[in-house]
């Protein structure tokens, strides 16, 4: 048997990530339902009812249930879409501010390595604040004791390392460090970075209608609870075990939904945030090993960016 088809059987029966830890035990109660109905009808009691099949039709469920599941995969995949943007857009900048700033001091370096982990910083502050945590160890080596005092006091931690970046920049230029389309185009990118936040934010704060969630809810509800009625004179004892299976899988999907529709925490099915802000600290820190051009000064090894804060980036030599 072949690799691929091993993984097949292998996530088949897989648990983590599965909804059937939640779903099981709601599609158990219906099939314990099925079985008190079996017992009703073995002991000759009229409770098959088959017009109940018509009582919600199978067409406006599934459409019900098809719109839940596309409208949180929607939610999912643009999550996924931001941050592929986030990623690319903090490579093209971190990627500019090491070849365009000019280095005039040796310091100079040290300003640009500090911007350049502050980058990093600004995506590991947006994981954090849309799981609304607070600023931690993670920031660790990429922001100073000072500006993590100040991250923890703001209510938007990312928007102002975005600030910090920005500020750095203007700086930059107007020691003639920078010229002025360099300028715009940097700026222009951190402004991709800001608009990424607010679509995850616009993602987060606008979750699924609650009034369509709890509808749709009650409809499967009702209708899983009344297949053993629908079903007992064709199945008898075995009711209960056709029910599980049928609730089971009309359950799943709407399980699926709600797990997908927040794709920003810790849950098997979210995004994985933590591996893509890691691959992110790791490319800069490839970046920074590189010397960008001849015409710039050596690469100070030494350099801590626990050092660095706002415009001070630009006077690395004087705090170290």
């Amino acid at each position: 048997m072949s690799k691929d088809k091993l993984q097949w059987y292998k996530s088949a029966v897989q648990l983590r990530g599965s909804v059937l830890p939640a779903v099981l035990p709601r599609a158990i109660f219906c099939g314990v339902v099925g079985v008190i109905v079996s017992a009703m009808h073995y002991y000759g009691l009229a409770v098959s009812l088959p017009f109940l099949g018509s009582f919600i039709p199978n067409i406006v469920l599934g459409l019900l249930l098809v719109f839940r599941t596309n409208t949180a995969y929607e939610r999912f995949w643009e999550g996924r879409k931001i941050w592929g943007v986030i990623t690319n857009t903090t490579r093209n900048l971190a990627r500019q501010i090491w070849v365009a700033v000019e280095e005039k001091e040796p310091q100079d370096r040290n300003g640009k390595i500090a911007a350049l982990r502050l980058l990093v910083a600004f995506a590991i502050a947006t994981k954090l604040h849309l799981r609304s945590e607070p600023i931690n160890q993670q920031l660790d080596g990429l922001v100073n004791p000072e500006q993590c005092r100040k991250l923890k006091g703001m209510n938007n931690p990312p928007l102002e390392v975005a600030f910090w970046i920005s500020d750095y920049l203007q700086y930059q230029y107007e020691r003639n460090c920078l010229n002025t389309y360099q300028l715009i185009a940097l700026q222009t990118l951190i402004n991709e970075l800001v608009d990424c936040l607010g679509g995850c934010e616009r993602i987060l704060k606008t979750p699924i209608p609650l009034a369509y969630a709890i509808h749709l809810k009650q409809l499967l509800l009702i209708y899983c609870l009344s297949l053993p009625w629908q079903m007992v004179a064709n199945f008898g004892w075995f009711t209960g075990l056709v029910v599980i299976i049928i609730s089971f899988t009309l359950l799943g999907i709407e399980e699926i939904g709600l797990e997908i529709e927040n794709p920003f925490g810790y849950d098997a099915n979210d995004l994985p945030l933590d591996t893509i802000c890691a691959n992110m600290r790791r490319n800069i820190e490839d970046l920074i090993s590189l010397a960008p051009s001849v015409r710039n000064l050596p690469n100070t090894k030494s350099f801590s960016s626990q050092t660095m804060t706002g415009r001070s980036l630009g006077d690395a030599a004087n705090l170290q």
